[in-house]
C-alpha cells in the first residue's frame, strides 16, 4: 500500500479583472498530476521555475486547498479535509522550505521554534520538550547552545538544519523538501543532502524532493518525475531516466547539467522560445509548442496521458517530443 497517492490533482488560481474584480480566467499551476509514493522512498520532482513544483508540494501537505483531483495519505482522503480532520495527520506530513531565513520566525529562539510542534500536538511536559529539543539539535549536527539563540545568528546552512529539525520533530512519515539546498552555498549543499539521507535511513522517511535540475536529485531519488507547465511529462526510476530519457524536455534538462571537468566539452542544445503562460496554455503539447516543432499540431487532439513504455517508466506520448 502506498503512503501517498495523488490522482489527477489540480490547483488553479483565479485571475480577476474588471471593475467588479470578477474571475476572468484561471492560472493552471498544477493541471492533472498523478503519482504514488511508498514508505521510505524518495521521489525527485524537477522542472523549471514556474512549472508548479512548489504549488504541488503545498497542495499535498494541504497548505493549499486543491481545485480538483484526490490526495490519499496513509489511507485517508485528505483532499478536502478540514482543520479538525487534518490535525492528527499533520504530524505525519511536514515540509522543508526553500529559504530558511523566511520560514523561521525571527522573534523566536530556536528552542521556541522546535518546541512549537510539540505544544500544538499537546505532547509532553516542559522538561520533556526541553530534552526533545536538545535531541533534535544533536540529530541535525548543531550544539545544545543553539537552543537559546535566534535564527539570524546562524549561517544559511545552519538555519536550514534548524528547519530540518523542526520538520522531523514529530517523527513524520512524509517530508516535502522544497528545493532545500538551492539557497545554500555549493560547499554546504552536499552536507545538507547527506544529512537528509542519514535521517531517511535512521527514521524511515519518505521524501518528495523538489529541485530545479536533474543534477541535484541524481543521488537522492529512487524515482524521478519531470514536470513542465503543471503536468508530469516523464517519470521513471532514477537510473533508467538518466540512462534512457524518452521526452525531449527531460533530455534538455540533462543537457543543462554542468560537466565537472573544466576541460570537458559536449554539445548542448539550448532551449528555444519562452515558457507558455499557465493562464493561457497552448493546446496539445506545451513543450512542442514552445520549440515550434513541425509535428506540434498533431498533438492537439492526441491523448497525452502518461503511458508506461518500460517497467516503471512512464512518459507523455507526444508526436513532437518522444
Amino acid at each position: 500500500m502506498s503512503l501517498l497517492t495523488v490522482q489527477n490533482l489540480q490547483q488553479h488560481f483565479p485571475v480577476r479583472g474588471g471593475v467588479l474584480h470578477r474571475a476572468v480566467g484561471a492560472c493552471k499551476a498544477v493541471d492533472g498530476v498523478s503519482f504514488s509514493l511508498a514508505g521510505g522512498e524518495t521521489l525527485g520532482l524537477v522542472g523549471e521555475s514556474g512549472c508548479g513544483k512548489t504549488t504541488l508540494g503545498k497542495a499535498i501537505v494541504r497548505l493549499l486547498k486543491p481545485t480538483g483531483g484526490r490526495i490519499d495519505f496513509m489511507g485517508h482522503d485528505v483532499t478536502h479535509a478540514g482543520i479538525r480532520e487534518m490535525r492528527p495527520l499533520r504530524r505525519h506530513m511536514q515540509m522543508i522550505f526553500q529559504d530558511p531565513a523566511e520560514s523561521l520566525n525571527p522573534r523566536h529562539t530556536v528552542r521556541d521554534i522546535l518546541e512549537e510542534p510539540f505544544i500544538i500536538q499537546k505532547m509532553g511536559g516542559k522538561e520533556e520538550r526541553r530534552a526533545w529539543v536538545l535531541d533534535l539539535l544533536d540529530k541535525v549536527g548543531l550544539p545544545a547552545s543553539a537552543a537559546d539563540r535566534f535564527p539570524f545568528e546562524f549561517s544559511g546552512g545552519q538555519r536550514q538544519r534548524i528547519g530540518i529539525a523542526r520538520a522531523i520533530a514529530l517523527k513524520p512519515k512524509l517530508i516535502v523538501c522544497d528545493e532545500p539546498v538551492s539557497a545554500l552555498d555549493v560547499s554546504v549543499q552536499s552536507q545538507v543532502l547527506n544529512l537528509l539521507l542519514e535521517l531517511q535511513r535512521d527514521m524511515g522517511l519518505s521524501y518528495l524532493f523538489i529541485a530545479h535540475g536533474l543534477g541535484v536529485v541524481k543521488h537522492m531519488s529512487d524515482r524521478v518525475a519531470v514536470m513542465y507547465l503543471g503536468k508530469i511529462v516523464e517519470m521513471a526510476p532514477a537510473e533508467e531516466l538518466y540512462r534512457n530519457p524518452r521526452h525531449a524536455y527531460t533530455r534538455a534538462l540533462l543537457d543543462a547539467i554542468p560537466v565537472p571537468d573544466p576541460k570537458g566539452r559536449r554539445e548542448r542544445k539550448l532551449l528555444q522560445g519562452d515558457v507558455p503562460s499557465p493562464i493561457n496554455p497552448p493546446p496539445g503539447c506545451a513543450f512542442g509548442h514552445r520549440m515550434g516543432h513541425p509535428n506540434w499540431e498533431q498533438s492537439i487532439h492526441a491523448d497525452l496521458s502518461l503511458r508506461e513504455v518500460a517497467h516503471g517508466h512512464w512518459v507523455q506520448p507526444c508526436p513532437c517530443c518522444t
